[in-house]
């Protein structure tokens, strides 16, 4: 292949890429890229990634082919794409499927490989004996305990050998779901063109192809909407895992009102009602509860208790680690994982493609804002000067005191006011991780709070007060960065986060990117303290250049400002405001 200068990506043999984002192909190669490559940097004016080899096993699955991954980026180089990162893009994709899983005919599984050496050398290795039924190599290929089904899986993945699992499903109890074509309003629905195509995606026609696997949807695009789909297309009894009893109780909701489901058919399993029924709803927390780390996981035996067509785990990038062990051994009940990120901050990323299963459906978050499906949002940086009496304080202290420093910073209290007045009118949340500084916003902006001690019943008024306009500013902590429904949020004013957690900042982005009645924007402000004294950067920028990562990764601009340019703007939005009578947020 020619040099070809114009082009906008340079390929390495170390597997990072990089990315002109300022060319006019950025947006179509950056969409591209995310299919089989992971952003690691996004300075002012490149992008990096990397290919590993799960990104390339996750390609693979979704039907990703080598030869076309190669021409794309022959076609969008500076330079030859060097030989050895083409054989290993080359190996890794074909990888996924050299080995399957398959049953045998008579109820058993076997271990099956495209070459009769690679599976002599497995059936060789010693540390596969447990996962194996003892005996020679049969006509079909190595029997396996069907209890050992999800570990030998996780074993075969570290060995580089992610396995195809064909081999089927318990067929569980029956249950008759269809979606309703009226909503209780009157309201007409129906999936939408990509929901539908991710539950064709994981269920593959009721096929051995289908029935497990991870669909990756924004916060906004109706992930609860595509499991209940997935529910209705398998058509048996269902488990659905949920991060907390907030999201559990919508997901009642919204089953009751959009499918044929009536209350007596759908269960609650959480600390105050314990039902198990055709479809039961229960948490993470619930499942992890044990009285001492002594005792056992008392809830666990949920998983066993009704004979389960379809296990649905919400939010599975937040899968406890605990959940992976009866994951492991629940391998032949169909299961399906909803994320807005595959991302997970302890490096269980193959633990999700090997228990759950691989990625089987994605869209680029822009791609659906384009559409329509999701607001169009601006996310901007409001950089603030460390308050004077702490500079001495966060010179002397550790790197965690300086971050905590940093992130309770109380000048940032001006510029919350000055963003509140801004966007007076609006919905706004705030959000935020430490409980005092929270706090103390509340109490200034005269806002009601919601943290993880608001009773349920508080934290449903409030959101519901919300909802309808009662309340304009809600303060919110951790408890709102998951499966919140508030479709009128427009404006989420990120004071505080954890250490530079791109699942956070995925959650908090997304509970603002519900569709906006006249289309109107939506505005992610991260409010973070700036580099002082010898120190170019504070511990807070650093871990938020991390968490920009993935709003860089989806695609959207990403604006930095200084806090002293928010007086000027509250200056001048507020009179164009009173002029033109709107208080509808409008994206630069």
């Amino acid at each position: 292949m020619a040099l070809n200068p114009e082009n906008p990506l340079i390929v390495q043999s170390d597997r990072s890429i990089i990315l002109e984002a300022d060319h006019p192909r950025f947006g179509e190669v950056r969409d591209r890229l995310m299919l089989f490559a992971e952003l690691e940097k996004s300075p002012e004016h490149i992008h990096m990634y990397r290919i590993t080899a799960l990104s390339l096993w996750n390609a693979g699955a979704s039907g990703g082919d080598a030869a076309e991954i190669l021409d794309f980026l022959e076609g969008a180089s500076k330079y030859p794409v060097p030989a050895n990162i083409a054989k290993e893009i080359t190996e890794a994709v074909n990888s996924y499927g050299r080995l399957e899983l398959i049953g045998d005919g008579r109820g058993g599984i076997v271990l099956t490989a495209d070459e009769d050496a690679l599976l002599e050398r497995l059936g060789e290795l010693s540390h596969l004996e447990e996962f194996l039924l003892p005996g020679v190599l049969s006509e079909k290929g190595l029997p396996v305990r069907p209890e050992c089904r999800g570990q030998l899986k996780l074993v075969l993945a570290k060995l580089g050998y992610p396995a195809r699992d064909l081999a089927g499903y318990r067929e569980g109890k029956n249950l008759k779901v269809d979606l309703r074509e009226k909503l209780p309003d009157g309201e007409p629905f129906g999936l939408r063109s990509y929901q539908d195509a991710a539950v064709e995606a994981f269920y593959a026609g009721g096929s051995e192809h289908g029935g497990s696997g991870v669909v990756v949807l924004p916060c906004g695009a109706g992930k609860t909407i595509v499991g209940m789909g997935a529910l209705a297309a398998v058509g048996k009894e269902t488990l659905v895992l949920t991060t907390n009893v907030t999201a559990l109780r919508q997901w009642r909701r919204e089953l009751l009102e959009k499918t044929t489901l009536t209350e007596e058919q759908v269960g609650e399993y959480s600390g105050e009602v314990k039902q198990i029924r055709q479809v039961t709803l229960s948490t993470y927390q619930m499942l992890t509860y044990r009285k001492s780390k002594m005792d056992d996981f008392e809830h666990f035996k949920l998983f066993f208790e009704n004979e389960w067509g379809l296990i649905i785990y919400d939010e599975v990038h937040l899968l406890p680690a605990p959940v992976f062990r009866f994951t492991a051994e629940i391998q032949a009940t169909r299961r399906l994982g909803l994320t807005a990120t595959l991302i997970r901050e302890d490096g269980k990323e193959k633990e999700v493609f090997s228990l759950i299963g691989p990625r089987k459906y994605d869209v680029p978050w822009r791609s659906l804002e384009g559409g329509g499906w999701i607001a169009d949002a601006e996310c901007v940086e409001v950089r603030v000067e460390l308050d004077p009496e702490l500079k001495e304080d966060y010179q002397v202290a550790g790197r965690r005191g300086k971050f905590r420093i940093a992130s309770e910073n109380p000048a940032k209290m001006e510029a919350i006011k000055n963003l509140v007045s801004r966007h007076a009118g609006d919905h706004i949340l705030i959000l935020g991780q430490y409980l005092d500084q929270l706090q103390l916003v509340a109490e200034e902006l005269e806002a009601p709070m919601i943290t993880g001690k608001t009773p349920q019943q508080t934290r449903d008024e409030l959101y519901e007060g919300f909802r309808n306009g009662e309340i304009r500013t809600l303060v919110v902590s951790k408890v709102g960065n998951f499966a919140v429904d508030l479709p009128d949020a427009n404006v989420a004013i990120q004071i505080s986060g954890t250490f530079g957690s791109r699942q956070e900042e995925a959650q908090r982005l997304g509970r603002i990117l519900r569709p906006k009645k006249n289309s109107g924007c939506a505005v992610f402000y991260s409010l973070v303290t700036r580099g002082s004294g010898i120190a170019a950067s504070s511990r807070e920028q650093e871990f938020a250049e991390k968490r920009q990562l993935f709003l860089t990764e989806q695609g959207y601009p990403y604006r930095i400002m200084e806090a002293e340019e928010l007086v000027e703007t509250v200056e001048t939005v507020e009179p164009e405001r009173a002029r033109a009578g709107t208080k509808e947020v409008q994206c630069s």
